[in-house]
């Protein structure tokens, strides 16, 4: 696979698909807040390369993308990789002293495989949230008619058309069709561990078959089920016919879950800040190491990165949840916060302090990571001076030591003391 795209390296647009105006809604109501309005932008360019031609666009540049989108390459490149992880983009590439890039454009899911898929379901109920979650939902719910009363009186084929003799029936290959590109996750289930696991004589041959394991993968990566209690689950969700009652694995999986975690489904301590909220990439200095940092982790990894990987006690994480419920704080967001008041309240996280801080990001609206950072400089700032004012017998050196070290606005620049560089590495260590 090339390493590197350059402007100039070539790309075609196939359309292996139908794509309709309800689609594109699709795309911009469900998918949207997952991948991220630039990824959704990319993908209805691709559509416009194709407009004139339909099944396959003429031969551009990725300078022509960047001069029409007014991104940089590395951004188109992220944005791309969003749409393939979605299941609505393929790539492949032919290299060579210009590298010849083929895009297959893909439909999306329809409402109802989205809203019922194990992990698209859940990812975007955690990344926008109950209410407008529900809005999605009922915009797509179809009305329950009670034809209790009624008649079928619709017309047969044959009772409207005759037959025609002597026509012989034709078959045509190679007809343009609505297709589906499919979301894959890195393989880590071990199957032959299940199956080994599960008396021959009670499964079906067929009984693994490729949508059955990709449900299986799906459902142990959402409810992060290891291959031992994986196969345990899977074997008490046989029928009589030794084949996965797909519904009930669903079940019990959910049921395992809210046993192992204390009666809760996945939630919004599992989720990252949304990537329509992300700074850009390029940004190589440490304090945009430090935002990607904050941006890409869990509040539930943040946390336990702060215990050195000890896990955090279902009362912080459900001072998390409630933060990000009753105050609307997204994910990158809650990690400063969490940041911030371990730093500043001895390394303790408690309800009260917890609550005084989001109720003030709630009310000025702080969305984004860097405007959390900003809004503790700034407050900082303003505590430092107020103290001063106030003549305190207590060091201000002490108060700056509890402080993380983004709070410097020293970070904006190259060199950094070798105690901010330490802090600095030993952050992002417990990130990676």
């Amino acid at each position: 696979m090339a390493n590197t795209i350059l402007p100039a390296d070539t790309y075609i647009v196939v359309n292996k698909t139908i794509i309709t105006e309800n689609d594109k809604r699709i795309v911009t109501m469900l998918y949207q807040p997952i991948i991220g309005h630039t990824a959704v932008s990319l993908y209805f360019t691709l559509i416009d390369d194709l407009l004139k031609h339909e099944i396959m666009s003429n031969e551009e540049t990725h300078h022509h993308l960047m001069a029409t989108m007014q991104l940089k390459l590395e951004n188109i490149i992220v944005a791309r990789e969003k749409l393939e992880a979605a299941g609505l983009l393929k790539t492949y590439v032919k290299e060579g002293d210009v590298n010849n890039y083929v895009y297959v454009l893909y439909s999306p899911m329809s409402a109802i495989e989205f809203l019922n898929h194990p992990i698209l379901n859940i990812v975007l109920y955690n990344n926008i949230g109950k209410k407008e979650y529900d809005k999605i939902v009922n915009f797509y719910r179809v009305p329950r008619l009670n034809l209790k009363d009624f008649e079928d009186i619709t017309a047969s084929f044959n009772h409207v058309f005759s037959s025609v003799n002597g026509v012989t029936d034709y078959e045509n290959d190679d007809i343009i069709e609505r297709n589906q590109g499919a979301i894959t996750l890195d393989k880590h289930v071990d199957f032959n561990l299940i199956i080994s696991g599960i008396p021959k004589n009670m499964v079906n041959e067929r009984c693994f078959n490729d949508s059955a394991k990709e449900l299986i993968e799906n459902l142990a990566y959402i409810y992060r089920i290891d291959d031992l209690n994986m196969q345990m689950l899977v074997r008490n969700s046989l029928n009589e016919k030794g084949m996965i009652d797909k519904n009930e694995l669903r079940i019990n999986c959910r049921n395992f879950y809210q046993f192992e975690s204390g009666g809760s489904l996945p939630t919004l301590v599992y989720t990252k800040q949304p990537e329509y909220l992300k700074m850009p990439r390029g940004d190589n200095s440490n304090r945009a190491k430090l935002i990607y940092d904050f941006e890409n982790t869990t509040p539930y990894d943040f946390l336990k990165s702060k215990y050195k990987n000890g896990e955090p006690s279902l009362r912080e994480l459900k001072i998390i949840e409630n933060l990000m419920k009753n105050y609307h704080l997204q994910a990158g967001v809650i990690n400063v916060l969490i940041s911030y008041v371990l730093k500043v309240n001895n390394q303790k996280f408690t309800q009260n302090y917890a609550d005084a801080v989001a109720s003030q990001w709630s009310r000025l609206k702080v969305e984004t990571v860097e405007e959390a950072m900003r809004v503790a400089e700034e407050e900082h700032e303003r505590i430092k001076k107020k103290t001063t004012n106030r003549k305190t017998t207590k060091p201000s050196s002490d108060k700056q030591e509890k402080l993380p070290s983004w709070f410097d606005q020293k970070i904006e620049s190259d060199e950094l003391s070798s105690e901010e560089q330490k802090e600095i590495d030993n952050m992002m260590k417990e990130f990676s």
